[in-house]
């Protein structure tokens, strides 16, 4: 069992948590970046949110 699955059996039934941890991780790195990479930390945030099955929108429905 690979570490991403490891995380992904914790994280199971705390899908929107664990979506605005990754928010607000990202939100800190642009801070300290002064959003120099923002670009790059939205594209991460959305691959994260996406591999860990918490790219939900508020109706539920993961986005397309």
């Amino acid at each position: 069992m690979s570490a991403l699955d490891k995380i992904k059996k914790m994280l199971k039934g705390h899908e929107d948590q664990a979506g605005k941890g990754v928010d607000k991780a990202g939100d800190m790195v642009d801070d300290r970046t002064q959003g120099k990479y923002k670009g790059h930390v939205d594209t991460a945030q959305d691959k994260l949110k996406q591999q860990l099955g918490t790219d939900r929108d508020q109706d539920g429905p993961p986005r397309a």
